[in-house]
């Protein structure tokens, strides 16, 4: 069982019972699904960055990503229909909980000049979005291996009502907000 899902069980679970009064262990709120995206942009015209980006993304999250596809043409952007335009992992039950153990312990405290992640990025139903600037936080990516740096969006869904118990459920796992 991964250490973070055991924590969820024995000490996530009481203290949102207690302070959110819920009367059953069901309502508690839990996670869902941590879909990382890598949205490679103008870099879609190099197919070597789109292969190193899917490689990276599968050492990251230790899942294949799928490649993602623009499904219209955009002349402004030079893209057409079905290019590959980035990839996509979703994770769920234990890798799920690897990789948020992985990023909230040692990715985050990685960031240059971290004060903490953003309160303000819940979307209203208590999903959670962070954006990452660099590849390079995760403990897997070589420095000396990598040519671009590339950016991703992580997504952390929940299935809390709302914002304030989606924020207490990422505060008890251990998610470091700005104060």
């Amino acid at each position: 069982m991964p250490r973070l899902k055991d924590k969820y069980f024995e000490q996530v679970v009481p203290e949102m019972m207690k302070k959110f009064n819920y009367k059953s262990i069901m309502a508690v709120p839990k996670l869902n699904k941590v879909v990382i995206n890598m949205g490679l942009g103008s870099s879609t015209k190099d197919s070597k960055i789109m292969e190193e980006a899917v490689k990276e993304l599968a050492l990251i999250s230790g899942q294949k990503p799928i490649v993602t596809r623009a499904k219209k043409s955009i002349s402004n952007f030079g893209v057409r229909k079905g290019m590959p335009v980035g990839c996509k992992v979703t994770l769920r039950n234990d890798r799920m909980y690897d990789f948020l153990d992985k990023f909230i312990n040692i990715a985050i405290a990685r960031i240059r000049d971290f004060r903490g992640v953003p309160p303000d990025s819940f979307d209203g139903r208590g999903n959670y979005t962070i954006g990452i600037k660099e590849q390079l936080i995760f403990p897997e990516i070589e420095f000396d291996q990598v040519t671009h740096t590339l950016g991703m969006d992580i997504t952390i869904v929940t299935s809390a009502k709302n914002d304030e118990e989606g924020r207490a459920l990422l505060e008890y796992m251990g998610m470091a907000f700005k104060r």
